[in-house]
């Protein structure tokens, strides 16, 4: 544990709702104001979604993503932007026809998925290895569409954050650093508590964790409930940490969160009472190697 521990702050994500807690960032005005404000509580990295402003929903507008980075690099923020890629692999089976697509998919062509990132340059965005059950879609990430994206972030520059939901994940993720087309070192993150994913405990997330090729930089989290929990977690097995209002609405049981600020200085006090450090973004970006590099593109 002598390293020391970054924080990222998921600030919006694409479940959760105002319904459930109306401090929850919607506008990119807020979104930006969100991923600031974390950076002056202590986050190194801000991990953003975009909604639309009218719906609250989760977007792939690239005007949305091109507003909220925009608003945090013209406030002169230290923050390392982390843009999610997740948007764009719903799959909602017809009743009627499983094979046809019903209203709530979102389904749509890997590169659509990343073309925010090959405009804006972000130094991180993250790259979903799962196909899975969740609820009552499915989350689709087949190899091929994967490579797709990678080749484009990398050939942007961006250094991608493979996200884990279960232990098939991680074998997949395994094969492609095998095959190396990630450079070193590789950053992963493990999702615990999702639906009919990795569970949200100890074992788990160790079991996990002992399944890392070396030279691999991880971090966990947990959703709901579990996200203080995890967060302990994770630091005391080494890892790296996440909060924010994509990942748990509340600050405490019964009491909703006031802003994404609060819930990463509530993390801070966790980590360093437990013994532990936070880097700065410019003690993460040393961490993380992020400076231009090179790969060739995926066969």
């Amino acid at each position: 544990m002598a390293q020391k521990t970054i924080l990222t702050c998921a600030v919006t994500g694409n479940g959760t709702m105002p319904s459930q807690n109306e401090n929850l960032p919607v506008t990119p005005v807020e979104i930006a104001h969100a991923a600031i404000d974390a950076g002056k509580a202590g986050a190194a990295i801000a991990h953003i979604h975009v909604r639309d402003p009218d719906t609250a929903k989760g977007s792939m507008n690239i005007a949305l993503y091109r507003e909220v980075v925009s608003r945090i690099r013209d406030a002169d923020s230290d923050i390392i932007i982390n843009l999610t890629t997740g948007e764009g692999q719903r799959f909602v089976p017809s009743a009627q026809d499983p094979k046809v697509a019903a209203p709530g998919t979102t389904l749509t062509h890997p590169k659509l998925r990343v073309a925010h990132v090959a405009e804006l340059k972000p130094e991180l965005c993250t790259l979903d290895f799962n196909t899975m059950v969740n609820k009552t879609w499915t989350v689709i990430n087949t190899p091929s569409s994967l490579k797709t994206m990678l080749n484009i972030v990398n050939d942007t520059g961006t250094k991608p954050e493979i996200e884990i939901f279960d232990s098939g994940d991680l074998n997949m993720a395994k094969d492609f650093i095998q095959r190396g087309f990630f450079k070193r070192p590789v950053m992963c993150q493990f999702v615990m508590g999702i639906n009919f994913g990795a569970a949200a405990n100890t074992q788990t997330m160790a079991y996990l964790v002992s399944q890392l090729p070396d030279d691999c930089i991880w971090a966990a989290f947990g959703i709901g409930r579990m996200a203080f929990p995890m967060l302990a977690q994770s630091f005391l097995l080494g890892g790296h940490v996440r909060i924010g209002m994509e990942d748990t609405v509340y600050i405490e049981k019964g009491k909703l969160a006031k802003s994404n600020a609060q819930l990463v200085e509530k993390s801070i006090s966790i980590v360093e009472n437990l013994g532990g450090t936070m880097a700065t973004a410019s003690e993460a970006r040393d961490m993380l190697g992020l400076n231009p590099w090179e790969l060739s593109s995926l066969p």
